[in-house]
């Protein structure tokens, strides 16, 4: 007897698989579950600096009172809300798609929305952000516009995206930097020198041998050779902790730490609008949603696409499940002052491992958890040994080149636009606008109005007010 399982082919009704194989469907997507634990585990080792990361830039930014957040207690609430929601994810979408704090709408709130307001007015507008975006997916929204973009766009989101994974994987690790006169240069100053460098460069071989050699787990394998090697020059060579950016590779004092939840529900849902004023609190909501709805648009296409879980329509089962995750990740970021919480790109890493369900998202949120009160051991990890998941996966989405129909000049100039522009902007937002307004109006030049469709037309609109609110905000003196 067979079924039709939402995944789409037929398969077989086996009474004899286990109820976590048929709730997560782990045989009809071809995996097991060794394979989503080592998944999970890589996604989490390959976004586990955003534990240190986020209480950086928020911690490092101070709002209009001049009042900072607490660093611990940003720690607790980033690891909190990115393992909560990543479990709901993995149990709800069913997807192997991992969230944490944005570092696009991190940014937002530390350097546009805090110095015209209090981080719980802040904090606020995240909420509102999520609520907005979850508005979208149940009226449809949200959906209508995955499915308005084009083929050949959706390919180059995916790929603009690799091009952008394996630029913030080169740049946490040291690789490149940006030089004097120049846009980017080889590590610090035009060169590559030094022990943390090194490890990167022999983390990247090991398991670029191991990928080329088809070996189960090769990522995975290359950020613990990278991890152990930086232990050892770690303590034989004496470097400065700061050497190693995000994390620092010797043992730690202490294994456990005490959470601290005292930012938990530090939020003011209406105060930025008198803070701020109307005008500015609505510029950087907009900005928020924006950023939001169209980096984890990008992402989540590249995801499904990496394993292999869209049709060829580019859909994805169970997609207003996860669209609406997506939101609800916002919302759990402002409730818990860590900044919204959305999927993020480094789940390529454990789709690249073999991941394709839910169970994989359990895992890596799990872990989240468990690094509230490890944060200490999770904190060995160097920004160069998870840096080498960021750059293969990277490489191995760009490798979706090919399925972009190149000799059409109205398909290749935006998606090289979408491409390019993700690494150049070092923002996902940023090339997808561009590819949308660029092939509207080439295609429609070219008499071809009735294919691009008229939500292509809205979303053009909304772009060009993106690209040009900054002007429109000077002439209006706002």
């Amino acid at each position: 007897m067979t079924k039709l399982d939402e995944t789409g082919p037929q398969v077989r009704d086996r009474s004899d698989r286990s109820w976590l194989d048929r709730f997560f469907f782990i045989s009809e997507r071809g995996s097991g579950i060794g394979r989503e634990v080592r998944g999970g585990l890589t996604t989490f080792m390959a976004m586990a600096y955003i534990i240190v990361l986020n209480p950086i830039i928020l911690g490092g930014a101070t709002d209009i009172n001049g009042d900072s957040l607490n660093a611990a207690q940003l720690t607790t609430m980033t690891a909190l809300s990115a393992g909560i929601v990543t479990i709901l994810m993995g149990v709800i979408g069913r997807a192997p798609i991992a969230l944490a704090a944005a570092l696009g709408v991190m940014a937002v709130v530390a350097y546009q929305a805090v110095p015209l307001m209090t981080w719980p007015e802040a904090m606020g507008l995240v909420v509102w952000q999520g609520i907005i975006i979850i508005l979208m997916v149940v009226t449809g929204i949200r959906t209508a516009v995955m499915n308005a973009l084009p083929h050949d766009l959706k390919v180059a989101i995916g790929v603009g995206i690799g091009l952008f994974v394996a630029l913030i994987g080169l740049d946490n690790a040291g690789f490149l930097s940006a030089g004097d006169g120049k846009l980017l240069q080889l590590g610090a100053d035009g060169h590559l020198s030094g022990w943390p460098i090194t490890v990167f460069i022999i983390g990247l071989l090991v398991s670029g041998v191991l990928l080329a050699r088809r070996v189960s787990g090769a990522i995975f394998y290359g950020i613990i050779t990278a991890t152990v090697i930086a232990v050892v020059v770690h303590q034989v060579f004496g470097l400065e902790p700061g050497a190693w950016g995000g994390g620092v590779p010797e043992p730690p004092d202490q294994l456990l730490v005490a959470p601290d939840f005292g930012l938990l529900l530090q939020v003011d849902m209406f105060g930025a609008w008198s803070s701020a004023g109307v005008a500015s609190a609505g510029v950087i909501l907009f900005t928020l949603v924006l950023a939001g709805f169209f980096d984890a648009l990008g992402t989540i296409l590249a995801v499904g696409d990496k394993a292999g879980l869209t049709d060829r329509n580019g859909q994805m089962p169970r997609t207003n499940e996860i669209l609406a995750m997506d939101g609800v990740g916002a919302v759990s970021g402002g409730l818990t002052s860590s900044s919204a919480t959305l999927v993020f790109v480094e789940s390529t890493a454990g789709v690249t491992e073999g991941a394709r369900t839910g169970l994989a998202s359990v895992v890596t949120g799990g872990l989240f958890l468990v690094a509230i009160l490890f944060a200490p051991v999770f904190g060995m990890v160097p920004a160069q040994a998870a840096s080498v998941a960021l750059v293969l996966v990277g490489a191995m989405m760009m490798m979706g080149v090919g399925r972009i129909g190149w000799d059409d000049i109205t398909v290749a100039i935006p998606a090289f636009l979408t491409i390019s522009l993700m690494a150049f902007t070092f923002d996902i937002a940023n090339g997808i606008g561009a590819g949308i307004v660029v092939y509207t109006v080439l295609r429609s030049a070219v008499g071809r109005h009735r294919e691009v469709g008229w939500l292509m037309w809205v979303l053009t609109g909304v772009f060009a007010v993106h690209f040009g609110i900054t002007g429109v905000e000077h002439l209006l003196g706002v």
